[in-house]
């Protein structure tokens, strides 16, 4: 969504207007993504996960740090929580750096189970970053498209599920299957939790969503919510997914495993909320790095419910869910 110079400016005089200081922010903001991704899109930051030593590679989505830090110790299979700095701070722009052409043999042997939507712009209609309108943007982006990878499977378009996005229990189901029955150098799980909605308790009581489980930081930076609320409500989201990749290492095999995230997750540091797109704040730009394996224990039997097909979820639909819309 670079758009136009003049887009730029007709954007932002109607912010500035109604809104000078917000406004003015914002404009600043958006001319900074233009130059970060001429620049980052030839010469990414941070840690690239191909140039790792891993078999399986499972992301939790929007994970901090710290909150994993915290949550660690219950966790046999964690033994110690290291951390990267991730090459985004947004999905959008991880997928777009981490899937590039330059890695294109890696891909190639790769088996990604996805339940981010994000991958539907980025390989399927091929938008790229950034997301905003800016004044002015060059970027030099060789990301792969859907044919470039050994397996693809898009799992927001069969297992989302209204308001709450894709639940990690249909992530391990496939992760298992494409385990067990391909035969790829990398497998890659990508959960979609800690990420909001926070669907942790909802799920246990068997109940809809609150309010603020489905928007949780979002009323937070409105002013809606309590720190602490929202903050336990995102712990408790990080232990659900926790518990299904704890499932995943005993139900697939692989020597060398590695935990991260695609991005971490701002909660008021410096007046930021999220995640936004080329933010270099820790908190955001950081992300854990957990050194593990896993055996096939047989003790788990994948459903089959979430094999990838034609699509039957909106993309805008799914991405609304998650507070993209």
């Amino acid at each position: 969504m670079s758009g136009s110079f003049k887009d730029w400016i007709a954007q932002h005089c109607e912010q500035i207007f109604s809104d000078p200081v917000r406004g003015l922010m914002h404009a600043v903001f958006t001319a900074y993504l233009g130059l970060w991704y001429t620049l980052t899109s030839r010469w990414p930051l941070g840690t690239h996960v191909y140039d790792e030593d891993w078999d399986l590679l499972v992301i939790l989505d929007a994970c901090r740090v710290d909150v994993l830090e915290d949550v660690a110790s219950e966790y046999d299979f964690i033994k110690t929580v290291e951390s990267r700095w991730s090459v985004g701070s947004h999905s959008h722009e991880w997928l777009t750096k981490t899937f590039s052409g330059k890695y294109a043999e890696k891909v190639a042997n790769t088996a990604y189970v996805s339940g981010n939507g994000h991958t539907h712009e980025t390989f399927v209609t091929r938008d790229y970053p950034p997301d905003e309108t800016v004044p002015f943007c060059r970027p030099n982006w060789e990301t792969v498209g859907t044919t470039d990878f050994g397996q693809l499977d898009m799992l927001w378009e069969t297992a989302h599920q209204n308001g709450i996005g894709v639940p990690p229990r249909a992530i391990t189901d496939r992760t298992v299957e494409v385990s067990r029955e391909g035969d790829y150098d990398r497998l890659i799980a990508h959960y979609m939790q800690p990420h909001i909605p926070y669907i942790a308790e909802a799920l246990a009581e068997e109940r809809s969503l609150t309010d603020i489980e489905a928007k949780g930081w979002k009323r937070l930076e409105s002013g809606d919510a309590d720190h602490d609320e929202v903050w336990q409500l995102y712990k408790d989201n990080l232990r659900l997914v926790l518990d299904e990749v704890e499932l995943l290492l005993e139900n697939t095999n692989a020597e060398n495993v590695v935990i991260t995230a695609d991005h971490g997750n701002a909660f008021g540091e410096y007046t930021i909320h999220g995640h936004p797109e080329g933010v270099l704040l820790p908190c955001v730009k950081k992300v854990p790095w957990i050194e593990s394996s896993a055996t096939d224990s047989g003790t788990f039997s994948t459903s089959g419910r979430s094999l990838p097909g034609d699509s039957s979820t909106d993309i805008e639909e799914h991405l609304r869910d998650l507070g993209y819309k």
